[in-house]
């Protein structure tokens, strides 16, 4: 039977039958460990799952208005009145409303230009949190998956849900005790002698969840500590290791 403190990726994003359900909101009820991690994940899930974006509309017609409105308006003189210099004076002030006009609708157009590459990034950042958490979902709920999991031994506990048909596996990390400054935890993927970068945590944090990529025929799973930004292979011995197979 599948340890069921490693239930909790998977209670988390609903991929647990009525049975595993039922068993694991009893374990809760007396596993403070568990209630943390879980607490964990739900964050990273509403991370991942965050589509929501908003942008306020153009506002050029209200900007080319009111500055219509500041702008003093020349008014019409009696007909044959109106010599060089009132002429001269009367184009240098349209010149002026027109020169405001267009640096008004310039400055509008500026913002939104810089606006809607705000919501293009967005949408792309969108896009890719949804496809993320769906390959994670699938990996959780796939035919062949395989849970492991392993303890470090100064405290906190990593599950691999690794699925081969997938090539994909999902690495939850909790209650590793936070790294040191300008440090952050590094995940591998290991087969023989050679090490595979499969991501790194944010610095400063000892837990969260990453999507794997690659893990058909890798043996081994490892955690070390490594500068922030990761390093091309692991500069000491994993913390915590385990076979995924």
């Amino acid at each position: 039977m599948t340890d069921i403190h490693a239930l909790a990726g998977a209670y988390v994003l609903d991929a647990v039958d009525d049975v595993e359900r039922a068993a694991f909101a009893r374990h809760l009820e007396g596993c403070e460990s568990c209630g943390l991690e879980l607490a964990e994940l739900r964050e990273t899930a509403a991370r991942l799952a965050d589509s929501t974006w908003s942008v306020p509309p153009p506002a050029l017609r209200t900007a080319v208005l009111a500055e219509i409105r500041r702008t003093r308006q020349e008014r019409p003189g009696p007909a044959g009145r109106a010599g060089p210099v009132a002429v001269g004076a009367w184009r240098r002030r349209l010149a002026v409303a027109a020169a405001a006009v267009l640096l008004a609708v310039g400055a509008g157009a500026a913002t939104w230009a810089t606006q809607e590459q705000r919501v293009r990034d967005a949408r792309t950042g969108a896009d890719a949190a949804r496809d993320e958490a769906g390959r994670i979902r699938a990996v959780l709920a796939a035919p062949d998956a395989v849970v492991r999991t392993g303890v470090a031994p100064a405290g906190g506990r990593v599950t691999v849900v690794a699925s081969a048909s997938r090539d994909e596996g999902v690495a939850l990390v909790a209650g590793l005790a936070a790294p040191a400054p300008g440090r952050a935890y590094q995940l591998w993927l290991i087969e023989g002698a050679t090490a595979t970068s499969a991501g790194v945590l944010p610095a400063g944090q000892g837990g969260g969840t990453k999507l794997l990529a690659g893990v058909r025929g890798k043996g081994l799973f490892g955690v070390t500590e490594e500068p922030a930004g990761g390093s091309t292979q692991p500069t000491m011995t994993p913390l915590v290791s385990f076979a995924l197979t």
